[in-house]
């Protein structure tokens, strides 16, 4: 059973001299960056990130832009602080972010950015269908939000039948904030879908990107992904183990693309094996 963690709070300057907010959890261990998806916010990883503490590490979810140009700065700070390369946790964004961070550096020998890195159901290449799909519902109440907590619940199990509905809506509350006009708007970055680097612009540029930075990955790593993705097939999966033939991987059965939130038991013990193989985390 996961033990009950309160986090600290800490700061982090981001690239663009930014304030980004973290939540921390654990007191000492290696330290363990945590970057969510696109359209979440830090208290996404609330479950996984105690979990990850209570094995010994400290773990920091950190709030990031919405497209993703935090992590090297973040990263270069933990290891200031830390004294040790943080292992990153990246899901889709944040998969994306940590990839294309970790590829860039690995250009020159012994400069990677991070000790471990594990993708949370995103590769190069993934199915666009999804993508839209994805993009469709984030969009669809971007503008106008919600009357109350509760609409915005019912969006979420319509667009997520699978996923039995929580008994409080206090976990959904922390992704949305109440606007002066009286509605309650999804907590993320705006920039996410309008802004100059805007989900699905420029796919074709960004792909080749990621497969670069792939193909460069020497530290360990691991992919995740749910069995039931809507973006990550077999397919997409079996191509990423080619570019980064060392990598281990793990399908979670019963997860589409949220696999944290679909079936975080499952996926936090796929971590939480992942890091302990990892030399001097055991």
């Amino acid at each position: 059973m996961t033990r009950h963690f309160t986090p600290a709070t800490a700061t982090f300057i981001g690239a663009a001299g930014n304030r980004l907010l973290a939540d921390v959890y654990g007191e000492s261990g290696a330290p363990v960056l945590l970057l969510h998806g696109g359209g979440q916010t830090r208290h996404a990883w609330a479950r996984t990130a105690a979990a990850i503490a209570g094995k010994g590490h400290v773990a920091y979810a950190v709030d990031q832009r919405g497209y993703g140009a935090d992590a090297k700065a973040v990263a270069a700070e933990l290891t200031r602080r830390c004294g040790s390369k943080p292992i990153a946790i990246g899901a889709s964004l944040g998969g994306i972010a940590a990839l294309l961070a970790e590829g860039e550096a690995e250009r020159e020998p012994e400069a990677s950015v991070f000790s471990a890195l594990v993708l949370v159901d995103i590769t190069p290449r993934v199915d666009q269908s999804g993508v839209a799909k994805v993009l469709g519902f984030m969009r669809a109440n971007a503008s106008e939000g919600f009357a109350s907590i509760a609409e915005a619940a019912d969006a979420v199990a319509e667009y997520l039948p699978q996923r039995p509905k929580p008994r409080s809506h206090e976990g959904l509350k922390k992704n949305l904030r109440l606007s002066p006009d009286g509605r309650w708007r999804w907590h993320w970055d705006p920039h996410f879908l309008d802004g100059p680097r805007a989900a699905g612009k420029n796919r074709a540029e960004l792909e080749a990107s990621l497969i670069d930075a792939a193909r460069r990955i020497r530290i360990p790593a691991l992919l995740v992904r749910g069995a039931s993705s809507e973006l990550v097939k077999e397919a997409h999966a079996r191509e990423f183990l080619e570019l980064v033939p060392h990598a281990d991987y793990v399908d979670v059965g019963g997860a589409r693309h949220m696999v944290a939130g679909d079936r975080n038991d499952h996926f936090s013990a796929a971590v939480l094996s992942f890091l302990g193989r990892l030399p001097g985390t055991g």
